[in-house]
């Protein structure tokens, strides 16, 4: 068996070498590699969608059907959560103008783990994950500190705190992405990382985002915003 296959086949068990596996997918571009690698590692996956920040509907509904296309091709069960928008917006009310990274983020990381850790416990799961860490935009240890809170709020329940960057996961991210022709978002997803994001465009000379517009292909630079 080549090297490269070898690679991606070793040490991936889930926590209590239980094989079935909710992951919690933030956007196609970042699930894309879990989606294939845990497929290849026999792992019985089911994508748990549930990103009620995502801003705006539009760009939620394009990301959301990105997902569910790929998933369909690899037959693996959706379970496409409630968008909860306004519960979201009353979460984040008075972290407006908290930076990346902040205080904002690590709401909106334990409000999505949260619901995703009760819909395992409800339905027969015992290992959750997410694809939010395998973005180099996010940092892993504010996504692996909020779902490990998340699991500790369900007895069974464990977070799967498996770095999904090593071993090439990273880059082949990408590779998925242009393969696949995916939609390529250029910010993270909230209204205010929207905003911030515009607001660094028009201090830069760039155009403003426009939503729906731009698509990976093989050509497309690495550098591109990813994650929501």
């Amino acid at each position: 068996m080549p090297e490269k296959i070898l690679d991606r086949l070793v040490d991936l068990t889930p926590p209590g070498n239980d094989n079935k596996v909710l992951m919690h997918s933030c956007c196609a571009p970042c699930s894309g590699e879990l989606m294939e690698r845990m497929l290849e590692n026999n792992i019985e996956l089911s994508i748990y969608f549930y990103n009620p920040n995502i801003h705006p509907r539009k760009e939620y509904n394009i990301r959301k059907e990105e997902n569910i296309r790929f998933a369909e091709k690899l037959d693996i069960p959706f379970i496409d959560a409630d968008y909860d928008v306004q519960n979201w917006f009353s979460k984040a009310k008075g972290m407006e103008h908290e930076p990346e990274r902040g205080v904002r983020c690590t709401m909106c990381f334990d409000m999505r783990f949260v619901k995703t850790a009760q819909y395992a416990k409800e339905n027969d799961f015992s290992v959750i994950t997410s694809s939010l860490g395998i973005s180099r935009w996010k940092n892993m240890d504010q996504i692996n500190a909020s779902g490990a809170f998340a699991a500790s709020q369900y007895e069974g329940i464990t977070y799967w705190d498996y770095n999904w960057r090593q071993k090439g996961g990273g880059a082949r991210m990408y590779e998925i992405a242009k393969r696949e022709n995916f939609y390529q978002q250029q910010y993270c997803g909230c209204i205010y990382s929207l905003r911030d994001s515009n607001e660094w465009r028009v201090k830069n000379g760039r155009q403003a985002i426009e939503i729906g517009e731009d698509f990976y292909s093989p050509s497309t630079e690495k550098d591109a915003q990813t994650g929501a």
